[in-house]
């Protein structure tokens, strides 16, 4: 997108050419200027015009978008982590940081919505817990989306890095987290007594304030907390995270479209194939083993954060 010069009158009533301010952002494809007074959903509006130019069949970051929500969407329903590749994805089609990270949100939150219904009998099982990690993921969730959306995109744009780091460093320790739980499990005789709820209440609370800002790699953080708080049925542990996350991704959905920070055209790309990449998702659960899995979702990420480090 070109720079229109603007004709100010300066002193002696002659007339001179000025350049608007502009700034510019890393990104994992090619830097992105905009003019400091355009708003950012005119900006969005303009850049996608631009690439909505080029043949599809052409113009590779397209592809590239596609490529990355279907794998994305096989890693959400088999490890998670498949923000590691959507997120640059989005960024990679000129985007500023902030609404790709919403528009990226917004596209994968409906393959979420089926773990409800996987977990409809669970959540049955415990209707008030399942209440209250939902008032929580409410809460959290709004809290993260709000000061999302406040935040610049310059602070966010270097975050960025540090939250891939973190989130692959979540999913790294995840493993040897799973078997201290399993271990746990077996050798624990005597149930053991959920804490008080208001603990609960905060701590998640907490997660999922950073669903609301980010997000990935927080199912598996609420899963440990939800051990670590007394329970040990995976199952129950599984829906009461559902519980939490699926309205957390939901009501920072809803801000993030009230806010006009969602790229439609990427999204809507991005939400149909990452739900054909989760469909086809079965089979390779059933063939690749966790453990690999969970390798794969770590290099990506630390491959991801390193990247981002570097540009800045």
């Amino acid at each position: 997108m070109g720079l229109s010069k603007v004709a100010l009158r300066g002193k002696g009533g002659q007339w001179r050419r000025h350049r608007p301010k502009c700034f510019q952002f890393p990104c994992s494809v090619a830097p992105i200027l905009f003019p400091s007074g355009l708003p950012a959903a005119l900006y969005n509006e303009i850049q996608m015009q631009h690439l909505s130019g080029l043949p599809t069949f052409v113009d590779w970051h397209w592809l590239w978008l596609a490529v990355a929500a279907f794998l994305a969407g096989i890693l959400n329903a088999v490890a998670g982590g498949g923000s590691f590749l959507s997120f640059p994805a989005m960024l990679g089609m000129k985007m500023l940081p902030i609404q790709a990270n919403a528009t990226n949100s917004v596209a994968v939150w409906p393959g979420q919505l089926t773990s409800v219904a996987g977990y409809n009998q669970d959540i049955r099982r415990n209707p008030r817990m399942a209440l209250l990690m939902a008032c929580a993921g409410l809460l959290g969730g709004s809290s993260g989306a709000l000061v999302l959306l406040h935040t610049p995109q310059m602070t966010f744009m270097h975050l960025v890095p540090w939250l891939l780091l973190a989130a692959a460093s979540i999913f790294a320790v995840s493993g040897p987290v799973s078997r201290w739980l399993e271990a746990r499990k077996t050798t624990v005789e005597a149930p053991i007594k959920p804490s008080p709820r208001l603990p609960v209440f905060l701590a998640i609370t907490s997660i999922c304030f950073y669903i609301g800002y980010f997000g990935a790699g927080a199912g598996f953080l609420l899963i440990t907390v939800l051990s670590l708080f007394g329970w040990q049925d995976l199952h129950e542990i599984n829906a009461l995270k559902v519980s939490a996350t699926t309205p957390a991704n939901g009501i920072a959905c809803i801000l993030f479209i009230a806010g006009h920070q969602v790229v439609w055209r990427c999204c809507l790309l991005a939400m149909v194939v990452c739900a054909i990449g989760g469909y086809y998702s079965a089979r390779m659960a059933r063939r690749v083993p966790q453990s690999l899995l969970r390798g794969i979702v770590v290099c990506i990420g630390l491959t991801m954060a390193a990247w981002f480090f570097w540009r800045q």
